[in-house]
């Protein structure tokens, strides 16, 4: 099939990779001149784990392939998808502008049937805000379909591959069978393509993200609980996650979610909600105790640091929102490195990705290691952000060695209490006593 995939960010670059690798003829289309031409000089603009493998082998095949113009991508392609920024907006809501102006560009260039997919994230209702703008200027018929993805990052090849479901919004037959007809390949395991209306398939990944970002808050607070009265939020949480109505996944405590999805996807179901009258009032509650646990840390280092921290300088392991990725948007690390640099410290970081979008935001104001264990020489203590697998084994008596004191604030709960407490280490977590 002939496929068009406007925007090339994590989600419009995975699909249209992942689209490719099934025999697909895929044009993607970014205003971007720049990342355009390294993309077709088979460079791959985003760190995601498995793509570069498929994105190479579908350029050489001649099967994926990029362009400026969105007039060349619509005589491309009979599907065209739309994996379009949707940023917050000022008051929460979703910024539709990206999607909805192309929209009208597609209607003033159409020439024949197509149907157009909105796989960006997007307010119930868009489905119809879209059909409304292409059809100002259209003079031959069209389907709008809503396919949310359900992609994490760091994992958005496998789930693109081997999808758990694939939800379809559609109210047009035909336009339902060619989507069936796409998907097929990726469900043969048995998985589900469940067919729904639109503004359902708009809310389920609200919902399902909305719920996500609840059941971590909720073990945060929980965490945070068991601080004061002395529990352990380990056992706690083994304890509930063996309810198969619970589960496990998604109960691990630590400094609050961040990314591209969560924050910003539970700010704009709240805020769709109050624009329908409707008050969520968990979302109210999620929003705001993750706002808080971002900086859950740094009571601890100032209770133990001081409150001013001139002339201490602290070192923090990783800086992505979440491990295998390089993406920054709404990381705790950032919060934690305002609050570290407002109290006077100095902060050396070390990520094994995201290094490079962090200069971009912070320039100077600190310092880049070039090793997790540069990035710890002669500091006074380390702060853990992000769970990166080297992370989870380090050397400790290297640790001690090089830190000034043998203290860690560990923001992603990554080691053992009765293990540090033999290795020697002032540790603090997420949720369990404090060694000291």
């Amino acid at each position: 099939m002939k496929i068009t995939v406007v925007g090339t960010g994590y989600v419009g670059l995975v699909t249209g990779t992942c689209l490719a690798e099934t025999g697909n003829d895929v044009l993607c289309v970014d205003i971007d001149k720049n990342k355009v031409a390294k993309m077709q000089n088979g460079e791959v603009p985003i760190y995601e784990p498995h793509l570069d493998i498929l994105f190479e082998r579908n350029i050489n095949a001649g099967r994926l392939k990029f362009t400026t113009e969105l007039e060349e991508g619509l005589t491309h392609g009979q599907i065209i998808f739309l994996a379009l920024p949707t940023p917050e907006d000022e008051d929460g809501s979703a910024d539709l502008s990206y999607v909805l102006g192309v929209a009208e560009n597609i209607g003033k260039l159409m020439t024949d049937y197509k149907v157009i997919v909105d796989k960006s994230t997007v307010p119930v209702g868009t489905a119809e805000k879209v059909t409304a703008v292409v059809a100002k200027h259209a003079t031959v018929d069209f389907d709008v379909v809503s396919n949310p993805e359900f992609l994490r990052e760091g994992f958005a090849v496998d789930d693109f591959l081997k999808p758990e479901r694939i939800v379809i919004g559609s109210s047009s037959e035909k336009a339902t069978q060619l989507m069936e007809r796409l998907y097929k390949p990726f469900v043969r395991s048995g998985n589900p393509i469940i067919i729904m209306d639109e503004k359902s398939a708009e809310l389920t990944k609200y919902a399902a993200n909305s719920f996500l970002a609840t059941k971590i808050t909720f073990m945060n607070e929980i965490a945070n609980f068991c601080e004061k009265v002395g529990a352990d939020v380990d056992k706690v949480r083994i304890g509930m996650g063996t309810d198969s109505r619970i589960g496990k996944r998604f109960l691990f405590p630590g400094i609050g979610y961040g990314g591209s999805c969560f924050p910003k996807d539970v700010k704009a179901l709240h805020k769709s909600g109050k624009d329908n009258l409707y008050n969520f009032q968990i979302l109210d509650a999620v929003i705001n105790v993750n706002n808080k646990q971002k900086t859950a840390l740094i009571p601890k280092v100032v209770s133990h640091l001081g409150e001013d921290l001139s002339g201490k300088t602290i070192a923090i392991w990783g800086l992505a929102f979440k491990p295998e990725t390089d993406d920054i948007r709404e990381a705790p690390s950032l919060y934690i490195i305002d609050e570290l640099l407002s109290r006077g410290a100095t902060l050396k970081a070390f990520d094994p990705e995201a290094m490079d979008n962090v200069q971009r935001k912070l320039g100077d104001k600190i310092t880049y290691a070039d090793s997790m264990y540069d990035a710890i020489e002669n500091t006074d203590a380390l702060i853990i952000c992000t769970e990166w697998s080297i992370f989870r084994t380090p050397n400790f008596q290297k640790l001690r060695e090089n830190l000034k004191a043998p203290i860690i604030f560990d923001g992603r709960n990554l080691y053992d209490i009765a293990e540090m407490e033999k290795e020697g280490f002032t540790y603090f977590s997420i949720g369990r006593k404090n060694v000291l």
